[in-house]
């Protein structure tokens, strides 16, 4: 499954290159804010920590944030093209504070930080609609090939005699507290979205749907459970080309 597909992204990316001799080309960057959301389908035994954070069998971390990068665009056949592109994408959580079902009035507390670096690698594949003069309305779709740099949980902790916080962290790349909980780095999602374009400037706003399960290990806390997540994105980019050629 895997294999199918990074061969169909690699695909796309490489009859996306063919645009390169094509007339209307352009060359710019965008910046853009960003939804990384995790979505974890896990067993019925939790960590107690973790399960304070937990309302269901489903767990969702929804993280703010922020994506840059660099986009290549030309429009080939008729309105039809690509868009290719890099992006840098930071996203952070942090949990209100909580405490734990059989905790002592109230106390200690705790509270989660997730703080989420990736890499992208991405092909669009879209239909400008012209509605007037160098303005164009569009829709896209396409595969993204994500890289993990890091992705950090934190657990602060609260006691009841002082307001001292004492941190504990977790690399879910790399960490070796808790295997069952490691992530894979590498992740494709599709996405769909539309977009706005007039002259050299642009707005795209779309989601992404994570293809594979991100989970190293599918025995959750050796229930013989298989543990399913996806990693998905909400995404809305502005730009601008720096380079245009009609």
């Amino acid at each position: 499954m895997k294999k199918s597909i990074v061969t169909l992204l690699l695909v796309c990316l490489t009859m996306g290159s063919w645009a390169i001799e094509r007339p209307k080309q352009g060359f710019g960057f965008q910046i853009s804010w960003a939804q990384p959301i995790l979505r974890i389908n896990v067993p019925e035994k939790l960590d107690p920590i973790d399960a304070a954070f937990v309302d269901s069998s489903k767990m969702v971390i929804k993280m703010k944030g922020f994506k840059v990068g660099v986009v290549y665009d030309a429009t080939y056949i008729a309105g039809f093209g690509s868009t290719i592109g890099l992006n840098y994408t930071f996203g952070v959580y942090t949990s209100k504070w909580k405490s734990l079902p059989n905790s002592v009035y109230g106390y200690p507390l705790y509270r989660q930080r997730f703080l989420y670096h990736q890499l992208e690698l991405f092909v669009d594949w879209q239909y400008k609609f012209e509605i007037a003069k160098e303005t164009y309305l569009m829709l896209y779709t396409g595969p993204t090939l994500q890289c993990g740099v890091d992705f950090d949980l934190h657990i602060d902790k609260k006691d009841f005699y002082d307001d001292v916080t004492r941190q504990s962290s977790y690399d879910y790349y790399q960490s070796s507290d808790d295997p069952d909980k490691l992530l894979k780095r590498i992740n494709v999602t599709w996405g769909v979205g539309a977009g706005f374009q007039y002259k050299r400037y642009f707005l795209r706003g779309g989601y992404d749907f994570g293809l594979m399960n991100p989970y190293k290990n599918s025995d959750f806390n050796g229930e013989d459970k298989h543990t399913r997540g996806r990693l998905d994105q909400w995404n809305i980019r502005l730009g601008v080309y720096l380079w245009y050629h009609e």
